[in-house]
């Protein structure tokens, strides 16, 4: 997969076109991703580094919270809850410690937004934390790195030591009078921990495993402390607007959506990669811009926000990816993991191999998840192998709709939304998978499953 500031070179084939990438990207978390160096702190100054961190040490804690929260930006974590109510949520004066925990436990199937940007510039969310702190009177930090990405927990840990050593981290930072530390830890490797309540557990040392809410984090999360919560780019967001305006901020997107944002674009397209736009771009900008799908190819379904939304199709392609939008069409922007699939893809086995990923990964804690993943990945693989019958459509339908809204968390409606939105649009298919005795796709004439099945974002 590629990674690109502004997708320059091969990737803007259109430049100056109705659709160029000058009219439709809005690089800045991404604008020197190709700077040689790009993830070293001397990189990261000539760029403005660590000017936002200023400005917003010289403000009230209260204004900062206010400011950001004017801005509009909302969780780039998938939710899309505003940033600066979430850290207004924090309670003052409780005489507790409060923590920021930093969400880098990237997981979702299809999504590649948040690891390219921490090798890249790792900076831009320190420098997050030090505003994020600063507001929320927090004096500790911690980074829930995926462990399997080492080279990337090297580069994060080379950064902190950087910021330390420059006293962007550390006692007194910037002579602000803020004492801050940051712990970079590497997780196991675990989906589940990805959810905000399964991560306070892990990162305690006990099996990540979804907390009973309320208490939210907000009042008893890490510790039992006061916490936020918060996804990478979401934190890493906050630098710029600090440094360059709210209403420079508001400039981009829409009104209820503002702002950038990053779209992770993979699968059957010609230039897989790191889009980053405003809020409000359809993949038909981003796949015009990108070279489309690959030659001689046409999109048969996508996903707008990774494996655990409800897939779209090729009608979808104008719907306005910000969280209105992509919500009113009937899905979830969730993480911007825009998964392509061509005509060659099978529907029920893209499916079954999501489905046996969320069985795979459930934590086992409540009995919906974990028993109706595992019942409908022994459908779906019965239904592709042939051996189904046309009853166990409905059956199908059954168990997903016991598993939805019911789970203790939300992996176990991440894992009934492909089964209702495929069996919507693609009922047909599973029946012909019935009726034919098999699956009608020749695997030979797909990439999806040439090599493994990266292109779906899980294991083989």
């Amino acid at each position: 997969m590629t990674v690109a500031a502004e997708f320059g070179g091969a990737s803007r084939p259109h430049a100056g076109g109705p659709t160029s990438p000058e009219k439709v990207l809005a690089p800045v978390l991404s604008a020197f991703w190709d700077a040689p160096e790009s993830w070293t702190l001397e990189t990261y100054l000539r760029h403005e580094g660590y000017e936002g961190a200023r400005k917003a040490l010289a403000m009230a804690p209260d204004d900062v919270i206010a400011y950001v929260k004017d801005s509009g930006l909302r969780g780039r974590g998938g939710a899309g809850f505003p940033t600066g109510m979430k850290w207004q949520f924090i309670p003052q004066g409780d005489g507790k410690p409060h923590y920021l925990v930093v969400n880098a436990d990237e997981s979702e199937p299809g999504t590649c937004k948040d690891i390219p940007l921490l090798f890249a510039n790792p900076h831009a969310l320190i420098e997050g934390i030090v505003i994020a702190c600063h507001a929320i009177r927090s004096n500790r930090a911690f980074i829930y790195l995926r462990g399997e990405v080492v080279p990337v927990l090297r580069r994060l840990h080379e950064a902190v030591r950087e910021a330390y050593a420059a006293g962007y981290l550390g006692n007194d930072v910037l002579s602000s009078g803020l004492d801050l530390d940051v712990t970079v830890h590497a997780g196991a490797g675990a989906y589940i921990c990805g959810e905000e309540t399964a991560l306070l557990d892990s990162l305690e040392g006990r099996r990540g495993q979804p907390r009973l809410r309320p208490p939210f984090p907000a009042v008893a999360g890490l510790y039992a402390c006061p916490t936020v919560v918060n996804n990478v780019e979401s934190i890493a967001s906050v630098p710029a607007i600090l440094n360059k305006g709210k209403d420079w901020f508001r400039t981009m997107g829409s009104e209820k959506s503002p702002g950038f944002t990053l779209y992770s674009l993979s699968g059957h397209v010609a230039n897989p990669g790191q889009y980053e736009g405003p809020l409000g771009i359809t993949l038909r900008q981003l796949l015009d811009i990108s070279g489309g799908m690959r030659p001689g190819h046409r999109l048969k379904f996508w996903t707008p926000g990774g494996s655990s939304t409800p897939m779209f199709t090729e009608e979808h392609l104008d719907v306005p990816l910000d969280y209105e939008g992509v919500g009113a069409a009937g899905s979830m922007l969730g993480t911007k993991a825009l998964q392509c699939f061509d005509e060659t893809t099978c529907v029920v086995r893209a499916v079954t191999r999501w489905t046996e990923f969320y069985a795979h990964e459930s934590c086992g804690k409540c009995t919906p998840c974990r028993e109706g993943t595992y019942w409908l990945v022994q459908l779906l693989r019965d239904i592709e192998a042939g051996k189904g019958r046309l009853e166990d459509l409905d059956k199908l339908a059954d168990i997903a709709d016991n598993i939805n809204g019911k789970s203790f968390c939300a992996l176990g409606d991440g894992a009934a939304s492909p089964i209702f939105s495929s069996l919507q649009y693609f009922r047909a298919e599973y029946e012909e998978h019935i009726t034919g005795k098999g699956c009608p796709f020749d695997p030979a004439k797909s990439t999806l499953w040439a090599d493994n099945d990266a292109h779906l974002g899980v294991n083989a």
